[in-house]
């Protein structure tokens, strides 16, 4: 046979030959197949399935009485309406602080501020304290925070994901500080607000799983501005409580509050909307309240209830009569434990100090708690006192008697205070 009738064959051969190395190699090695979930994982995921998703929303220096719900008739809130309509509003529910990041503190870690090592403001909550957050994610849980933080560094891996709103101009220095512009507002028009994220965070959630949102407002605490919305508030509307000056000034002042509380409400609807357009709002726990009272004298940073008392309401579709009304005392201590029961995390640990609410959704008349406590530290000025109320009384210790009035710096820069001095 000649080597030319060979050259085709062999040439074949030459080319054909790795794969024949890959198929015989092929045939003794098995792809790798992962191991079946065991019971307990399948079980574990199932359950995640029938748990609800979780919105927190937390204003920012709102008074419990101006909004609509709590029967304020001029501020415009159809939206947190919407929201109290759909679930429960609670009449006497209160914080444990009347302080931003002490109240912020308290909230995430289910303890009372010094509990948490975290009782004064612009305190950080140290690493070591146990959050609720970090046990929903444990559970399967994806969490995100959007909005005003003041939670400090040790706490941002307790989410998943975080998009911080710009806080600058909320410091309040003095001397060479005050003057070197290092602290000025550099947020613009509705940035100002610490919402627009909010919706952000909401589509860029996991859709695999439940979710945990912690949406946090900047609105409405100050600094104010000048025509915050085209269909603000008008003096006549403004309703002042009766320890606070009717002048031309002080009603200004309102009316810029009562334009960032609509301001507030917008994007609390922004955000219902948009639950019930992805067909998740009968599938999602809703909570609203605020970290203290409105940022005028005789309310922010007091113990009185004007500056304890906080606007909760809770929806939760199936498991909360729409319209529903507590009178019941609750602390806000309370919702770490109860939002972890909800989750069916049944042992979260020795150090959520309150108690579980959810007997209140089904039945609003049982008494939960005989009474509420609240501290205040420092704030701006030092300033240490504390309070115990039940439903008809209160009582407050002031450690410092000789300091009759300790309003946060905000307040003193504002123009009610001014027009107190000067009256």
């Amino acid at each position: 046979m000649s080597l030319s009738r060979l050259a085709v064959p062999f040439f074949l051969l030459v080319l054909l030959a790795p794969f024949g190395a890959e198929a015989q190699r092929g045939k003794g090695e098995e792809k790798e197949v992962p191991p079946a979930p065991s019971p307990e994982e399948i079980a574990r995921l199932e359950e995640l399935k029938t748990l609800p998703n979780i919105v927190l929303i937390l204003a920012d220096d709102l008074a419990w009485d101006d909004l609509s719900p709590f029967g304020h008739e001029s501020i415009m809130t159809p939206n947190l309406q919407r929201l109290a309509d759909g679930g429960m509003r609670f009449e006497r529910a209160f914080l444990t602080t009347s302080s931003c990041s002490p109240t912020r503190a308290s909230l995430i870690t289910g303890r009372f501020p010094h509990q948490a090592d975290a009782e004064q403001l612009h305190w950080s909550v140290p690493k070591a304290q146990v959050t609720f957050v970090e046990k929903l994610r444990e559970k399967g849980y994806w969490t995100g925070a959007a909005g005003k933080w003041h939670l400090g560094e040790a706490l941002r891996g307790r989410f998943d994901k975080i998009l911080e709103a710009d806080e600058s101009g909320f410091q309040l220095p003095a001397g060479a500080a005050a003057q070197s512009g290092e602290f000025a507002e550099t947020a613009d028009g509705d940035a100002q607000s610490g919402c627009a994220d909010w919706l952000l965070l909401l589509k860029a959630r996991a859709t695999d799983r439940p979710f945990f949102l912690w949406l946090a407002a900047l609105d409405p605490h100050r600094p104010y501005h000048d025509a915050i919305l085209e269909d603000g508030a008008r003096p006549e509307e403004v309703k002042l409580p009766p320890y606070h000056p009717d002048t031309p000034a002080v009603r200004a002042d309102y009316q810029s509050y009562y334009d960032e509380i609509t301001r507030l409400d917008r994007y609390v609807g922004a955000v219902l909307d948009e639950l019930e357009s992805e067909k998740l709002a009968e599938k999602t726990l809703v909570l609203f309240l605020s970290d203290n009272g409105r940022p005028f004298p005789r309310d922010k940073t007091t113990l009185y209830d004007s500056g304890i008392r906080t606007p909760l309401i809770v929806r939760w579709p199936g498991e909360i009569a729409p319209g529903s009304v507590c009178e019941r005392l609750v602390s806000t201590v309370d919702l770490a434990k109860t939002l972890l029961t909800i989750a069916k995390i049944e042992r979260p640990g020795i150090t959520f100090e309150g108690l579980d609410l959810r007997p209140l959704f089904a039945d609003p008349t049982q008494p939960i708690r005989e009474y509420v406590f609240a501290e205040k530290n420092w704030h701006d000025y030092e300033d240490r006192s504390r309070a115990v109320r039940n439903e008809r009384y209160k009582y407050i210790r002031n450690d410092y008697p000789d300091l009759p009035l300790t309003p946060p710096a905000d307040v003193v820069r504002s123009a009610t205070y001014v027009e107190l001095l000067r009256l």
